[in-house]
């Protein structure tokens, strides 16, 4: 959904969400993220949005059930329920661009690790 101003969204925060995303994608490296995290929100909010992207990356893998993801994380099977709801049945797709990209990123990674060993 385009929620730019003028493209006839009317709600606010649509705006305030959309400046926040900006600037979450206008930050160069991991660790500037990191420090407008901690800036941005409390300890407890840092804790459960690391909790739950945690539990996406385990439901990704597709290896473990909710209760063992549960008994590994120490994360509530509702929260398991929830993440894995958003993650394969929401229409939103955040999680799956997300891991997409994270996946796409560790695969340059590694082909690059790869090339150096052959060169050297």
């Amino acid at each position: 959904m385009d929620i730019t101003p003028g493209s006839g969204a009317r709600n606010p925060e649509d705006f305030a969400e959309t400046a926040l995303a900006r600037a979450m994608c206008n930050l160069g490296t991991v660790e500037e993220a990191g420090l407008f995290l901690r800036d941005l929100c409390t300890p407890s909010e840092i804790s459960a949005l690391s909790e739950r992207w945690h539990v996406a990356r385990l439901l990704d893998q597709g290896e473990l059930s909710y209760r063992d993801i549960h008994d590994r994380t120490g994360v509530s099977t509702t929260t398991v329920a929830r993440v894995a709801r958003f993650l394969f049945h929401e229409p939103n797709r955040g999680y799956q661009l997300a891991l997409g990209r994270l996946k796409e990123f560790d695969h340059g990674q590694k082909k690059a690790a790869d090339s150096d060993s052959e060169i050297g």
